[in-house]
């Protein structure tokens, strides 16, 4: 079985993106491959911010990113109690990355997740003992 991988929401959105045919093939290959796997982890902020980008920056029909989101509500979703959001605080202020990406590292981490697939975090970089890893590079 593969290592949990955790999938930010850039790399969702490049799922559903025509516009980089690249980083769409590359981005719907590796989630099918963790969802059939059952090693894929979202968490709830990922989610959320999936559909807001997905319908606001991608034009997709609500319709479609709500059946996606379900799709990916049956990967392992992180949610979060207030000691999270805590430790993504400290994440924040050790590793000097934005507040929301440290809400993602630390969800990557919360699960066990050997690998945070993301375009948005330096190649990689180990954070929060995740390891980040840009599928498109």
């Amino acid at each position: 079985m593969s290592a949990l991988a955790f999938f930010d929401t850039n790399v969702l959105i490049y799922a559903d993106d025509a516009g980089s045919p690249r980083k769409q093939k590359r981005a719907t290959a590796l989630v099918a491959e963790h969802l059939r796997g059952q090693t894929a982890v979202v968490s709830l902020q990922v989610m959320q911010e999936y559909f807001v980008a997905a319908t606001r920056k991608l034009g997709l029909a609500p319709e479609a990113a709500q059946r996606k989101v379900e799709i990916l509500a049956k990967a392992r979703v992180v949610r979060f109690e207030p000691d999270d959001v805590i430790a993504a605080i400290e994440l924040h202020r050790l590793q000097q990355i934005s507040f929301w990406d440290a809400l993602i590292v630390h969800a990557a981490r919360c699960a066990g997740a050997a690998v945070l697939f993301s375009e948005d975090l330096q190649a990689g970089a180990m954070l929060g003992g995740v390891r980040v890893v840009n599928p498109f590079a």
